[in-house]
């Protein structure tokens, strides 16, 4: 479009007066690793009198914070004189999230379920047992569980949308929702929660969870390989659907990239060896 070309009004309100929302947004709790088994996480609040309601705790989280990256580099400036280069060799993660909660008036929902995720972290006994004694005991101690039995390895999940998404697929499949997935997540930390007899406010719980990494995925595009297994039509991060120059699928370009590197390097090799061959067996 040249800088000279009219365009109408409602065309720029496509393009520009449409923007993002922060209020639209879903948070999913998980439950740990082996949260549901026998002796599990699961029995663990029902032994603490906490009746777990994921419904109710998804819609009382008020506050979310989008998680952010960045690359880490490595600096050379001796290649080229007055010139200073940075190469990339690691993405760099924010290391916690921190999840905001409405505390409810009925059982305090958030504030049970997290300090209880907690307490089962550090394996706090709740009754005396073998090798175990209560918390209030002066003697009390503890022993912090494997973290294999603490950690959520997927589940924790921010779905941003807006108020206008739709459920179909979008024209260049862009996605309609934008869903943060967190990698081997666990609550790191309670923030204190201040009470008053001035005038009152909401109480709310803000938690802060740990992960190692997080990735992103769309109602378009399957969040994991395993969801987009199934997909009749086959998943964008699927080796058929990741189609290259020439219609060729994501495996068989990896395949090309290893054939060129092998030919690189029997090449180097030939050279080095004054006209000595050696034989590659073709990928295709």
């Amino acid at each position: 479009m040249s800088a000279l070309e009219k365009v109408n009004v409602s065309k720029i309100k496509a393009n520009l007066l449409h923007p993002a929302l922060t209020s639209h947004f879903l948070v999913e709790i998980p439950f740990p690793n082996y949260g549901k088994s026998k002796g599990g996480f699961g029995q663990y609040l029902s032994d603490n009198g906490v009746k777990y309601d994921g419904e109710k705790l998804r819609l009382l989280c008020s506050e979310a914070t989008l998680p952010g990256s960045s690359i880490a580099t490595h600096e050379n400036n001796t290649d080229f004189t007055g010139v200073t280069e940075k190469f990339a060799y690691r993405r760099v993660y924010d290391d916690r999230i921190d999840l905001t909660f409405y505390v409810d008036a009925v059982n305090y929902l958030p504030i049970r379920f997290f300090e209880s995720w907690i307490k089962y972290i550090v394996g706090e006994s709740i009754t005396p047992g073998t090798g175990r004694l209560p918390s209030f005991y002066s003697n009390y101690f503890y022993r912090v569980k494997y973290p294999v039995y603490y950690i959520a390895p997927q589940g924790l999940r921010i779905t941003k949308f807006e108020r206008t998404s739709k459920s179909e697929k979008s024209k260049n499949h862009e996605g309609n929702a934008l869903i943060y997935n967190f990698v081997n997540a666990f609550p790191l930390s309670i923030t204190s929660m201040p009470v008053s007899y001035e005038a009152s406010s909401l109480l709310k719980c803000t938690v802060s969870f740990s992960y190692i990494r997080y990735y992103v995925g769309s109602k378009d595009f399957p969040s994991t390989p395993e969801s987009s297994s199934g997909s009749s039509k086959g998943a964008a991060d699927g080796p058929q659907a990741l189609t290259g120059a020439g219609g060729l699928t994501g495996a068989q370009l990896d395949a090309i990239e290893a054939q060129d590197i092998l030919n690189t390097e029997a090449l180097a090799l030939q050279n080095a060896q004054f006209g000595t061959s050696s034989t590659i067996p073709p990928i295709f």
